[in-house]
């Protein structure tokens, strides 16, 4: 089941995130953010109108994603980069499709134009470049040797999605980067 987040989900979202952030490399970041800092991002995402989701199998947290400004200049306001982090016994089960498939969909519902999806280089990269490809992505380019951690460079894929590849000009306002939906 997929539903948006809530407030008494932000535990085991952090948890989740500190788990990949001490042991894994779908993030860059060193430390474990406190669940207070979990909490400011959850906000900051949801003030903008943007989606953060949960997914839960058999009633339990099994994974989340979430879509955040792609870049914080005026122009890139129809784009975003989504977010997936699913729990360790959850995946290969479908969790992480169904999250992005949602994703998409309430992103496209918005009204904006782009996906970008960055995926480093770890034992599960090949599985989330597959993923991405399968729900419409194209390998937009990577990053060479732009994070270190663990001891060692990590590359970044970027998988990149356009929900209008027809060019046309934009039917929305986009994301105001000062706070919601413009």
């Amino acid at each position: 089941m997929i539903r948006e987040a809530a407030l008494a989900d932000l535990p085991a979202i952090t948890a989740l995130y500190g788990r990949e952030v001490q042991n894994g490399t779908a993030t860059f970041e060193l430390d474990p953010p406190s669940l207070g800092e979990m909490t400011g991002r959850f906000e900051t995402v949801r003030a903008r109108g943007l989606p953060w989701l949960v997914a839960e199998v058999d009633g339990a947290f099994a994974g989340y994603a979430y879509a955040s400004p792609f870049r914080p200049r005026p122009a890139y306001r129809y784009g975003v980069e989504g977010s997936i982090y699913v729990e360790e016994a959850a995946r290969g089960r479908g969790v992480g499709r169904a999250l992005l498939s949602d994703l998409i969909d309430r992103i496209r519902d918005l009204g904006l134009r782009h996906i970008i999806g960055a995926i480093s280089d770890s034992d599960t990269s090949r599985a989330s470049i597959a993923l991405h490809e399968r729900l419409g992505f194209s390998r937009a380019g990577t990053y060479h040797q732009v994070g270190w951690k663990f001891d060692r460079w990590i590359d970044v894929h970027l998988m990149q999605l356009d929900l209008d590849p027809t060019g046309a000009p934009p039917t929305a306002p986009g994301i105001d980067l000062t706070g919601g939906l413009a």
